[in-house]
């Protein structure tokens, strides 16, 4: 594990070194694919251009942030801010690498959020506007256009996240992963016909499962505020 780590600081490295102007523009990125901007930004945009759409990406992005939370007690993960220097590797090595002000994010970082919950929750605003792409052209590219921009998109994130030592490679590549198979997976089953109540009782069933799992897990031994 300790290899793939260090290929991990090698990689930040290099693309710390990169230009100045991808600076402004990475740490813009990881700003703005913030989980938080799912509920604020991208629901209710989705929710004005189709109520289907604007409730499977609040439904997949409210299971996504619950999972990836679940995910991280049971997988914990470094985070390379305080993994070079915890594991002694910057006192043996030289290690160039600077700190930013969103760098210092605490608890345990597999698999990254803002890659899994982005790629989950627009993963039902992409395929809508392939579906109506496809509908008003016949030209493959138009047509695969809204799943190019989430590929690069996605993979915008992931690397704005290595550059500001928040998360390994290895963290961001399963976060994408498991984002994307999430939103494939849960967009077929968004219980758009249910009542106000059924989100509410949803909500509250996933808040009573987070606690006692992390009761269970405390109990077993595990300090998941390590």
């Amino acid at each position: 594990m300790d290899s793939l780590h260090i290929a991990g600081i090698r990689f930040a490295e290099a693309l710390q070194a990169g230009p100045p102007w991808l600076e402004k523009f990475w740490i813009s990125v990881t700003s703005l694919a913030d989980p938080k901007c799912i509920f604020t930004v991208c629901f209710p945009l989705a929710y004005f251009l189709d109520r289907k759409v604007g409730v499977s990406v609040l439904w997949i992005g409210l299971v996504s942030e619950w999972l990836n939370v679940v995910l991280k007690w049971f997988l914990f993960g470094e985070r390379p801010f305080w993994w070079v220097h915890e594991s002694g590797l910057a006192s043996k090595e030289l290690v160039v690498l600077r700190q930013f002000p969103v760098s210092c994010e605490t608890g345990p970082g597999d698999p990254s959020g803002h890659c899994m919950i982005t790629g989950a929750a627009l993963w039902p605003l992409v395929t809508a506007l392939t579906a109506l792409a496809s509908r008003h052209s016949r030209s493959p590219a138009v047509r695969l256009s809204p799943f190019g921009a989430y590929t690069l998109l996605l993979l915008a994130v992931g690397l704005s996240r290595i550059f500001v030592l928040a998360h390994f490679p290895h963290q961001v590549v399963g976060g994408i992963l498991a984002g994307a198979a999430l939103g494939w997976g849960l967009q077929a089953r968004t219980p758009v016909a249910h009542t106000a109540g059924f989100f509410l009782a949803a909500a509250l069933a996933l808040l009573l499962g987070s606690l006692a799992l992390h009761n269970l897990v405390i109990a077993a031994g595990i300090d998941v505020d390590w």
